[in-house]
Formats: C-alpha cells, structure tokens, sequence
C-alpha cells in the first residue's frame, strides 16, 4: 500500500522535472514581463489597483512594477525580491536584475533537459561570475581625483540613468539637479536631506533645485511674513496639554462664574507655557502637533512665527537641516539645541503658498520642487529623480565608473567565454550558458530600439574582439556606437550588484526539485 497521503489533505506537492519546470517559467515569464522597459527604449507599464479608488500608476521601474505584482509562482517571487534589494542598496538596475537572472533560468533549463546536473550547473556559473566581475574590475575607470572630470562622469551616470525613464527629455536638467543635490551631501548617501516636493502645474522644465529648505505649509495670520536671522524651535508638544478634557472629567460647579475660573485657569497654563517657549529667546516656533489659537496669539504679539502641524518627515529634515533638535520639553531652554536660518520668507510655487528657510546652517540640505502635468507624471518623475539620486550618492563613495550600452556585458561575456574554452569537463558549458545570458542585454536594448538585434550583437562581438574597443549599443542612431563619446556611463557598483544577485538568485531557483503548497487553513462556517 503506497502511502501517499502524509500531508494534509489539499496540500499539493510538485517533485523533480515538474516542480523545475514551474519554478523556471514562473522565473522567465516575470522576467520577460519587465524586459520591455529595459534601455532607453524601454516602454512604460500601466498599473492599475483593483482596490478601492483604482489607483493607476505609470511607471517604468522595475522594481515598482514587480513590487505591485500579487504573484502565486515561489519562483517569480524570489525575483521580485531581488529586485527589491537591488532598488533599496543601489537604487538603479533593478530591471537588469531580473532580466537576467530570467536568462540564466533560461540557459539553464536547456542545460537540465540534456541531462547535467543542477549542481554541476551552479558551480559553472560561479566560476563565470568570478571572472566577470574581475573582467570588469579591469576595465574600471577612476576619476576621484580630478574633481572636473568626476563631476562629467556624475553628469553621464545620471543622464545614462534617467535615459530609461520619463525624464529622458529633459536629462541634462535633471542630470544637473540630481548631481548638485548628491554633491552637496559631501559623501553621504543619506539621501532624508534632500527633499523633493512635487506641485502639479508647469512642465517638467520647470522643476528646480533650491539650496534652502521648503516646508509645505501656509504662514499663519497675523504673523510676520519674513523673519531675517531666524531662531528655530522645533517641538513636537501638545499646545492644549492643560486643557481639562472635557469628555473625560466630570466638574460640578454651582455657578457659572466658576466655570469662566476654570478657563481663566486653564487659559494662564496655556500662557505660561507659550511664556517657556518664548523664554528660549526664538523668533520661529515649528510644532509637529496643532497650536490652538490662543497660543497663537500669543506668539504672534510676541513677533514669532508659529507653524502649526507640520508633517513629521517635513520637522525631521527640518531639525536636520537648521541644526536644531526636535524639543518636547522646555523647562530648561538651556539644553535645547536651537535650529538657525538666514531667512524665512513666503514663496509662491504654482497656487500653492510655501514656507522658505534659506541660509541653513547644514549646508547639505536642498529642496527640489518637481513640477509637472499631472499627478503620475509627477510621481514617476520622482521614482526617476530618486533612483538617479541612489546611484550618484553611491558613485560619490565609490566613484569607479564604467561604459554603458551594452558594454560591460560584453566585455564579461567576452572574458567569461574565454573561461569556457579553457575549462575541462561539463562545467564549461554551464560557463558558455553565462556568457550567452549575459549577451541577451545588448540584445533585449537593441529589440526594445526595434533595431536588428542578431545583427548588432554579431557586429559588436567582432568590434569587442580588439584591444580598448568602447564600442556599445547607440539606440539613437541605431547602430553600433563608441560609448565614451557618447558619455554614456554606468556605475561600477550598479553593474557587480546585477550582476552577483542576478546569479545568486539564479542558482537559488535552480536548487529547487520539489515545490510543497501547504493547504490554506480552513475558515470554520460561522453561519
């Protein structure tokens, strides 16, 4: 008698070949559904949410298009969570990650139909990153020394990046607003310190880079407009604390005049505390929380300009910014770190009033204020505007650079290919399975150019073959390019981090021969 039933009744199992196959098309139909947006061709996806209010986004980053997928198949998922990684440590490539990994899958397969073992698979194919990462360890270029010729490379890594995505119209703008935000960092990758504000209205052009710190919020009435050499608390307190709370506390009183001594009461607690604040000798009280209008008033006879209710991010980066802590007490005004700016004044973007702290003592910080059509243009812009702000930030500390276009890969697949012919046993024809995978890069960029794809990697293969050659895909014009012309550059970091989790991903799918779904647990029938 078989014993067939040791799991739980609706738990299914996959074993060997078919639990393979599944993983492998789960793993290169996710691939193949963000392939597309790869390279500056690259088309946008339309992500509609089914829930309430169906929130559309357009987006061309593959990380937000595989974060908004709901996906059964084990494998895809462990695709979209490299993805993930690859968006949260360097910010870029997270398309190119998961392309891929789907085109080792894929070499793999035909590797396991004609009988060699996973195992001998995955140890080829760490061999063949090793030497791919090394070819490209080579061919890296260094410019940290020279400060003109770095911040040019920062300019083609951040054009090269927003090339793909919905600012390739206006890169060399936003080229130049991403690499003087990251340039202001000093070497941070702390990227809290730069805040970008969207409005809609105006076109993309009319985005800009604002060395001060723009807070979303209107200046109160009755307040001064524009404060020079500004002393700054920032506080997160409740201005009502002495409030007696009327739901919970029950009063008997046998007048109404004790009534009005209760305010009055609570009115002198309110005014004491405002006294405290006023103490620190401060001409800008920021609160996280609201300020009643009393209290305002109060401020405002003393010539200081409340903020009320300012978003917890927006009094973070602004503690941040002008030096200051975030207070909650204010008994001794002598231990509270005061923030100070040059200037603060009233600015008008768009319809919208905003407040503006200029000359910050963190000379780190800056706005950038995207404007745009609508809402998805701005929301993508932003996704673009950030992952160009990953990468630089990354670039600064690590300012190694490469060619793009197809160029690294070609150059590893060159190398790696040299490792195959010199490689014994069936090892090297996992090697070769690499270096086709890797070649299937250029080519995707080529098809989603709508160019000739077989014929232009075939050209490049022949131009790779001589010494120095920079030779890439040029999608403008169709045909095989010189990249360092161009200045079309790409990180070194961006490139190892695709390259190595794309592998480790890989060879964690391949590991799989048996796929076990354990039954849902079942709802009892409260009818």
């Amino acid at each position: 008698m078989a014993i067939d039933n040791i799991f739980k009744n609706e738990a299914s199992e996959e074993k060997g070949e078919r639990a393979r196959m599944a993983s492998f098309v789960g793993a290169m139909a996710i691939a193949d559904l963000v392939k597309t947006t790869l390279g500056p061709k690259g088309m946008d996806k339309i992500l509609q949410s089914t829930g309430r209010g169906r929130e559309v986004t357009v987006t061309n980053d593959g990380a937000t298009i595989l974060k908004s997928l709901h996906i059964d198949n084990p494998a895809a998922k462990v695709l979209v969570d490299i993805s993930k990684v690859q968006d949260d440590e360097v910010g870029d490539g997270t398309t190119s990650v998961v392309v891929l990994a789907g085109e080792l899958l894929r070499e793999a397969e035909k590797l396991v139909a004609t009988k060699i073992h996973p195992m001998t698979i995955i140890s080829g194919f760490r061999m063949a990153a090793e030497c791919a990462r090394n070819a490209l360890l080579e061919k890296v270029v260094d410019n940290k020394a020279d400060s003109e010729k770095f911040r040019s490379d920062l300019l083609n890594i951040a054009m090269t990046t927003l090339s793909s995505k919905i600012l390739s119209q206006d890169k060399e703008h936003f080229a130049k607003l991403a690499v003087d935000a990251v340039m202001r960092l000093k070497g941070s990758t702390n990227l809290e310190s730069i805040q970008i504000i969207k409005k809609p209205g105006g076109s993309l052009m009319d985005s800009f880079l604002d060395e001060g710190f723009i807070l979303d919020k209107k200046i109160g009435i009755g307040q001064p407009k524009r404060i020079e050499n500004a002393k700054i608390l920032v506080a997160n307190t409740a201005m009502d604390t002495d409030k007696v709370k009327i739901y919970g506390a029950r009063v008997r009183v046998d007048s109404m005049a004790r009534v009005a001594q209760i305010e009055t009461a609570e009115k002198e607690k309110m005014r004491e505390k405002v006294q405290k604040i006023i103490g620190h000798g401060i001409n800008c009280f920021v609160n996280r929380q609201l300020i009643y209008n009393f209290p305002e008033e109060l401020f405002a006879d003393a010539g200081i300009l409340a903020i009320e209710h300012a978003d917890f991010d927006g009094i973070e980066r602004l503690a941040l910014v002008t030096g200051g802590e975030i207070a909650s007490t204010f008994d001794n005004p002598e231990s509270v770190k005061l923030g100070h700016c040059d200037l603060i004044e009233e600015i008008m973007i768009g319809e919208d009033k905003l407040i503006h702290f200029s000359g910050v003592a963190m000379g780190q910080a800056c706005t950038i204020v995207l404007r745009g059509a609508s809402h998805h243009v701005l929301d993508e812009a932003e996704r673009s505007l950030h992952d160009a702000l990953c990468v630089l930030s990354q670039t600064v500390n690590d300012s190694r650079v490469l060619l793009g276009g197809g160029w690294p890969e070609m150059v590893m697949a060159k190398e790696v290919d040299a490792l195959a012919k010199k490689t014994p046993g069936k090892k090297s024809l996992a090697i070769e399975a690499f270096s086709r995978a890797l070649l299937a890069i250029p080519t995707i960029i080529a098809d989603n150019a709508g160019l000739d794809s077989a014929e232009l990697i075939s050209q490049l293969r022949a131009e790779h073959q001589k010494e120095g050659c920079t030779a890439g895909i040029d999608v403008i014009s169709g045909s095989v390019g010189d990249m360092a012309e161009r200045g079309i550059c790409e990180a070194f970091k961006v490139k190892q981090a695709v390259l190595l989790s794309s592998t480790e991903a890989a060879e964690m799918i391949l590991r799989v021969d048996e796929i076990i779904t354990c039954a849902p647990r079942r709802r009892e029938d409260r009818m």
